[in-house]
């Protein structure tokens, strides 16, 4: 059994992408910008900007019956290596004690003012 779900961001429809998908014991969380419900950017820095990302990403993952705590990847993707410490400090604030396997690379993102992308995959004991 497959299932989804969606967040606020105008892209998930014009694109046609899920925000995330859970597939058996596995929920694979689609690359997350700092998009606010009424589809503007989260103003401020990448701090700020990462703590709207991992909490869109945490609710998608809730949304499917996971936790935190099945995170077991996240990808970062950052349009200023400057930005590096600040989105690792957040990451690692809700992730210190879980430690999933994680990347951080420099990308362009879809939006000029986005500091931060990120993506998840989690791995749930509990059946869906």
């Amino acid at each position: 059994m497959i299932r989804r779900t969606r967040s606020s961001s105008p892209f998930e429809a014009s694109i046609g992408f899920s925000r995330a998908v859970r597939a058996g014991d596995r929920i694979l969380v689609s690359g997350t910008a700092p998009v606010e419900p009424d589809g503007g950017s989260t103003p401020g820095d990448a701090a700020a900007q990462t703590r709207r990302v991992l909490a869109i990403i945490l609710a998608a993952i809730e949304e499917l019956g996971g936790m935190a705590t099945d995170v077991v990847r996240t990808r970062m993707f950052l349009a200023d290596p400057a930005d590096a410490t600040a989105v690792g400090a957040v990451h690692g604030e809700i992730f210190g004690e879980i430690r999933p396997a994680s990347t951080m690379v420099v990308a362009r993102l879809l939006r000029p003012e986005w500091r931060v992308e990120i993506e998840a995959e989690a791995i749930v004991a509990s059946p869906a």
